[in-house]
């Protein structure tokens, strides 16, 4: 298996935004799924948005129309733009990696370390 690295998590103002970054290594090249997840304290992972290898990507209601996923299999990077943050995003955010479609974590294998995201009201 590869590795998956994320960056880019921080703090920011309610209505503000972040790129998150996952440098996925031995993932981009092959048919996988890759996915956002995040996990608030005191509550379970939840799986955000994910993109096919061919770029059709999903989103969770949550975010829908204020998050973009999306690929550079070049870079073996995968970004997540998210826009008009609000104070319940704040979690820590996971890339993953996977080989369906799903937002359901049984679906993925492997796992970065996390990167935090905190949103101020």
């Amino acid at each position: 298996a590869g590795q998956l690295a994320e960056s880019g998590g921080g703090s920011v103002q309610a209505g503000g935004s972040l790129r998150l970054s996952c440098v996925a290594s031995e993932y981009t090249s092959g048919s996988y799924c890759m996915a956002w997840f995040r996990q608030a304290p005191g509550k379970e992972r939840e799986g955000i948005a994910v993109i096919g290898f061919g770029g059709s990507p999903l989103y969770a209601d949550s975010v829908k129309g204020r998050f973009t996923i999306s690929r550079d299999n070049r870079r073996n990077t995968i970004y997540l733009l998210m826009n008009s943050l609000k104070p319940e995003d704040t979690a820590m955010y996971y890339c993953a990696a996977g080989r369906a479609l799903s937002l359901g974590e049984q679906w993925y294998q492997d796992w970065g370390q996390g990167t935090q995201v905190t949103v101020s009201s």
